[in-house]
């Protein structure tokens, strides 16, 4: 643990946790002092200098989101939304739920509100490490490069697949040797969002 906080650091250093959560990134000496009101910037430099000193924070200071939160001070690990099932072989019904999942933020790519968890059904994704059972982050997305991983919308069944256009089809390819891919015609097929992170519990 750091060195103890007064009142004001602490209120600081709880801004920059729930800033960095929610957005992917930390905060700026601007957006701090405009959350606490303060009319210089000399105020936002000495909290942020007295917060690095005393353990809490890490990089560096000078440099616009050069600071961090330092090791073992992150908070807990945010809750995404998760949504049920999606099938890593041939589509089944998603089926969305209330509960919500802890994930590392280390897993995150922008802002914590773009993300949700899925629960892989299947093993059309095994030669890419995805598992039967395994939980994969995925931030929502309505469009997707070639290659990348999706969650691919078919009707009302979704499916997790790369995916790869070729002209009016797009062809929906899994990662094992024994499936064939999936081909749809392309206006038959909405992306839902991207693979960013892939979670198992043992």
């Amino acid at each position: 643990m750091g060195a103890p906080l007064t009142e004001r650091q602490k209120a600081i250093l709880d801004f920059f946790a729930e800033f960095q959560r929610r957005h992917g990134y930390p905060p700026t000496h601007r957006e701090i002092r405009d959350r606490f009101g303060y009319t210089s910037y000399g105020t936002v430099h000495k909290h942020l200098r007295l917060l690095r000193e005393k353990g809490y924070l890490a990089g560096e200071q000078h440099q616009k989101r050069g600071l961090r939160l330092a090791p073992g001070e992150e908070t807990l690990a945010p809750e995404l939304p998760y949504l049920g099932r999606i099938a890593a072989g041939q589509p089944i019904e998603a089926i969305s739920g209330q509960d919500r999942i802890a994930v590392p933020p280390s897993l995150l790519h922008g802002p914590i509100d773009d993300h949700y968890v899925l629960r892989v059904v299947g093993n059309s994704m095994i030669d890419e490490g995805i598992h039967d059972g395994d939980l994969v982050v995925i931030r929502r997305r309505d469009q997707a490069s070639t290659g990348e991983m999706v969650v691919a919308l078919i009707g009302e069944d979704a499916t997790l697949k790369r995916i790869y256009p070729e002209g009016p089809t797009v062809r929906l390819q899994p990662a094992n040797v024994n499936m064939q891919p999936i081909l749809v015609p392309a206006d038959q097929v909405r992306v839902q969002g991207v693979v960013v992170g892939l979670m198992r519990r043992f």
